[in-house]
């Protein structure tokens, strides 16, 4: 009975401290949450996978077996794709279907319906148009088409799961918000697509200048935020063998454009009024890594693959791991979305494929004529007045409770909002319904492309959100293409403006050809690797496809060790993937320590300068938990950027038209130029610092308060793993079921990432090795369970943090790796 007694201690435990934690809002009853046979007891008794499991689908063709291995890997095997796609959809709602349910909630601007305070996140949803882009390409799909059999398979399951599902095994969300499931769509999955556009592509980068040039001129924003970044080590090879430098000296800043500064309020305005858009964090869009390399640079002669997307941590993972066998048909291993009916990244016998985040413009502002500036009906387009669609909308509350009105309305470009007289639309590749029937199509082909060459066609139509996909065969090709809707635009081809919208010559004309598109395969230099970085080198084609790229710092660390070795195994690939060290601190750390000998030598250095700058030279410049001194870099980095970018700081510094902190190479730039006006702090006035007065003052202001915060330099309060650690929250935010303080070789722009307060990284990591038998290794930070009881709900963020894999079974479960065997049936069977 111990066992027992210590879960019903722990679960108490959880309900007091979920109430303790509770600010606002209504409680739920606490006596169903208590229930022995029903509440929370028996989420904990859900939390075991019976070992003999039978389900009746309805639907289905014939029998499907689905067993379990010992990570809780689903591992399908079908008489057809459609029956494959409804045993997904049921083991994905047995160990996923609060998630399911709550990502598609936030597509669709109903989260208010469980909790009233997220009605901002609900208008933000609804006002970029998600849902309805989501219902506009569901109803495009062909009925009885194969996407379309695709997503009404899957919803065949998921409800399948949820009818024959027992009260004890209902998800403790769902007893906590005092809810039952609602029933699962087809449509659904395209709300969940939505959603991904939403975090991967929603980027305005003509906020970043159009606010910087209301401040300091547009000159000089236009290379703060550069379209071409400064520091070049492309996705497509160049031809180059070390990283390509153009620092050239930045513009001082100019005296406020008057004349935009218009502009920037409509802009400012127009970004909050559609839903908060802005060019983002320079250095950390969604930002992944992955690599390949080809045979003649490994040491068993076979090409390696490794994939590392960086996003959004969280309990349960966004990734659920499954493989999906058809006889003849289909036989693919690798990660899904709790929502999509197909291995979205993973392989196959034949080839492997992974995908980071392209980060091209795909969104454009344009400014409207309206015929009424309170209530308007029709918008000015070509001299002629159309008809605006119009939505009322209502936002709900739980018990559908009314919280809000809100009417949204649409011109033919998307959605279009006014905040203080000011109307704005916006076009967004995320929202477009030509070839809607793609999104699903393309990984439902790329699950059985045999080769390189074959993937590349399977993945021709792919429209948003734009991602670098990778991949590598049996055959030992590799390649990478950039691929995406990338839109060609009017003029000079710019996205880094806000358009005129009463004529269509302001609408973009057409998209890239394929062709065009940033691409490689199997180049000379014998891998290829991309990490959110200008796709293509400018010198090599200068067409506009994005601004203010991050800096190339992870790319830059691939392919310096990339370069170096001619031997790779897997496992040497393992390491690199946790690899800490820091291009950015190489480039950095020397400016630092540089402008304190030189202010040593001309008689203007200090103790305390000379004290910060030997303890940043003990610095091995990699992110380690026990290292002491990263914390004093990225303290002082923080320092240098607070301190050189005053200009960009309004008057009002409250202010909404205060643009982004430029990234870092901006900074690098001005390196190069140390008696640069930008150096100079304004608010000191009497004073003109210069480079080296600056990088003195941050690494000496660095030490400082991190001295007056945590103590000595050489106590353990400095180390960084407790000034870095990872954070992995629960979706609900419910602090006793996240993992917390976790410790990892990661640090920002390293291989092996930390960014956004630690709740961004590696969100799950695969490496492939191709050949005559294919082998694979997988983990993600966190487990296949959604059920915080239970032991594969976090079982893989220690192996994760350690940066260990795992092997996966690629082919039939042997009887010491089962765990548990499902057999799901049609309806109407014995």
């Amino acid at each position: 009975m111990r066992p027992i007694r210590l879960t019903c201690s722990a679960i108490l435990a959880f309900a007091l401290c979920w109430v303790g934690a509770r600010r606002s809002g209504p409680l739920p009853p606490l006596g169903p949450l208590l229930d022995p046979a029903n509440g929370a007891v028996g989420a904990a008794r859900a939390a075991r996978i019976p070992p003999r499991m039978k389900g009746i689908v309805p639907g289905l063709a014939g029998a499907v077996t689905i067993t379990y291995d010992d990570r809780a890997v689903p591992h399908v095997v079908a008489g057809s794709p459609e029956d494959a796609y409804r045993a997904l959809g049921w083991v994905v709602a047995r160990d996923r279907l609060f998630q399911l349910e709550l990502q598609t909630r936030a597509a669709a601007g109903t989260l208010s319906e469980l909790n009233p305070q997220l009605l901002r996140l609900d208008t933000v949803a609804r006002r970029i148009g998600l849902g309805w882009a989501a219902e506009r390409k569901f109803a495009l799909l062909k009925e009885g088409g194969p996407e379309r059999r695709s997503l009404d398979a899957y919803a065949d399951g998921v409800n399948a799961y949820v009818a024959q599902m027992q009260p004890w095994e209902l998800p403790i969300e769902y007893r906590l918000l005092g809810r039952l499931p609602m029933r699962w769509e087809p449509k659904h999955t395209m709300y969940l697509l939505s959603r991904m556009n939403q975090t991967l592509s929603f980027q305005v980068p003509e906020y970043s200048v159009v606010l910087a040039g209301a401040l300091v001129g547009r000159a000089a924003a236009e290379q703060l935020y550069a379209a071409e970044a400064p520091i070049q080590e492309p996705i497509q090879p160049n031809g180059q063998k070390a990283t390509r430098f153009d620092l050239r000296k930045l513009p001082p800043p100019g005296a406020p454009d008057t004349a935009i500064l218009s502009a920037a309020g409509t802009v400012a305005l127009a970004a909050s009024a559609v839903g908060g858009a802005t060019a983002g964090d320079p250095e950390w869009r969604e930002a992944s890594n992955n690599w390949a390399v080809s045979p003649r640079r490994t040491k068993h002669g076979y090409a390696i693959l490794s994939g590392d997307p960086h996003l959004d941590l969280s309990l349960p993972s966004i990734w659920y791991e499954a493989h999906l066998t058809v006889k003849g048909e289909l036989d693919a291993y690798g990660f899904t979305f709790a929502g999509t009916p197909s291995i979205v990244l993973g392989f196959n016998r034949d080839v492997a494929w992974s995908a980071t985040n392209t980060g091209a413009d795909v969104l454009d502002l344009y400014r409207e004529t309206v015929d009424d500036g309170r209530h308007p009906t029709k918008y000015k387009l070509d001299g002629a007045w159309v008809p605006l669609e119009v939505h009322e909308e209502v936002y709900r509350g739980p018990g559908g409770r009314r919280l809000q009105l809100d009417t949204l309305y649409f011109t033919h470009r998307g959605p279009m909002r006014s905040l203080r007289g000011a109307w704005v639309s916006m076009r967004w590749t995320a929202l477009d319904t030509t070839n809607a029937a793609a999104s699903i199509a393309v990984f439902q082909r790329a699950q059985r492309a045999t080769s390189v060459a074959t993937l590349m066609t399977a993945m021709e139509g792919y429209v948003a959100p734009a991602q670098n996909f990778i991949m590598a065969d049996r055959a030992g090709s590799i390649g990478i293409r950039s691929t995406g809707r990338y839109p060609i635009r009017p003029g000079n081809g710019s996205g880094i403006e806000v358009r005129d919208g009463s004529t269509r010559a302001s609408d973009w004309t057409g998209y890239w050809p394929l062709d065009q598109y940033p691409q490689s395969v199997n180049p000379a230099q014998g891998f290829l690797a991309s990490a959110n970085q200008q796709p293509i080198d400018p010198k090599v084609n200068k067409r506009y496809l994005g601004a203010s790229w991050p800096a190339p710092f992870r790319a830059m660390r691939i392919n310096q060790r990339l370069r170096a070795d001619s031997a790779w195994t897997p496992d040497a690939i393992r390491r690199m993937q946790v690899d800490s060290g820091s291009a950015r601190a190489d480039l950095f750390v020397p400016e630092f320590l540089g402008a304190a000998e030189r202010l040593a030598k001309g008689g203007h250095g200090a103790p305390e300068l000379t004290h910060a700058a030997a303890l940043l030279a003990e610095w091995s410049r990699s992110y380690t938990p026990g290292d002491k001194r990263a914390v004093l870099f990225e303290s002082a980095m923080e320092f240098l950027s607070r301190g050189v970018w005053d200009e960009l700081i309004p008057a009002d510094s409250l202010s909404p038209l205060r643009p982004p902190v430029p990234g870092a190479m901006a900074l690098a730039r001005l390196m190069r130029d140390p008696a640069s006006p930008w150096w100079d702090d304004k608010r000191t006035p009497g004073v003109v610092e210069s480079r080296d007065d600056m990088l003195a003052a941050a690494l000496v202001g660095a030490l400082n308060d991190l001295t007056k915060k945590y103590g000595d330099e050489n106590g353990e309060a400095w180390q960084w793993g407790r000034r870095g650690p990872i954070e992995i929250n629960h979706l609900l935010r419910l602090a006793p079921f996240g993992e917390h303080g976790v410790q990892a070789r990661s640090g920002p722009e390293t291989i092996a990432p930390r960014a956004a307060n630690g709740t961004h990284s590696s969100s799950e990591r695969l490496l492939v090795e191709t050949g005559p038998e294919l082998h694979a290794w997988t983990t993600y930070p966190g487990g296949q369970s959604g059920n915080p009881f239970s032991r594969y709900y976090k079982n893989r963020v220690p192996q994760w943090a350690s940066g260990g894999l795992d092997s996966a079974l690629f082919g039939a479960v042997p009887p010491n790796r089962t765990i548990a065997t499902l057999t799901l049936v049609p309806a109407g069977s014995r």
